[in-house]
């Protein structure tokens, strides 16, 4: 698929990613809000993940994904259309145990929306997937009642692993 600021994650960036999760997602209820291709939901899938919410807002990409999902035999993945923080604002609170953020690099002020919504979604134990072209560090995550448990660079790409801030 060409389609202007899809970028998908890189393979050594989503090994890494797994690697962190572990190997098995079994019984996992996951939100990939941004999906573009696909690629981080349909993996999660394929590791044993129950239920996977795929956002998409853009028409040309719903076909391509359904598409994938019957080749895939993914029943495991719920695509729907609509804009990411949206569709996981109306997930019941503490629901989710994965949450990929992977917006367009350029679309700013969907990371703090995001971020914002995400919180409330995870359950006890639950982590975000966030993936941005800058890092994120605690003291700006705090407000949204997360700490980075794991960081990587590859390129242009930071990658993180967001837990839920314990109170203390």
């Amino acid at each position: 698929m060409d389609t202007e600021g899809l970028r998908p994650t890189p393979d050594r960036v989503r090994e890494t990613l797994f690697n962190w999760l572990g190997q098995d997602l079994t019984g996992w209820s996951c939100a990939d809000l941004f999906a573009g291709t696909g690629v981080l939901g349909f993996e999660a899938a394929s590791r044993g993940a129950l239920k996977v919410w795929v956002f998409e807002l853009s028409p040309p990409l719903i076909e391509p994904l359904e598409r994938l999902k019957t080749k895939l035999k993914a029943q495991a993945v719920q695509i729907k259309r609509g804009e990411g923080v949206s569709l996981l604002k109306a997930l019941p609170t503490a629901s989710l145990d994965l949450i990929f953020i992977d917006p367009p690099f350029d679309a700013t002020a969907l990371y703090n929306a995001s971020l914002g919504a995400a919180a409330d979604r995870l359950n006890h134990g639950g982590v975000v997937y966030l993936e941005s072209p800058k890092q994120w560090i605690n003291e700006t995550l705090e407000p949204y009642g997360l700490v980075v448990e794991k960081h990587m660079k590859a390129g242009a790409v930071h990658a993180h692993l967001l837990r839920k801030l314990i109170p203390s």
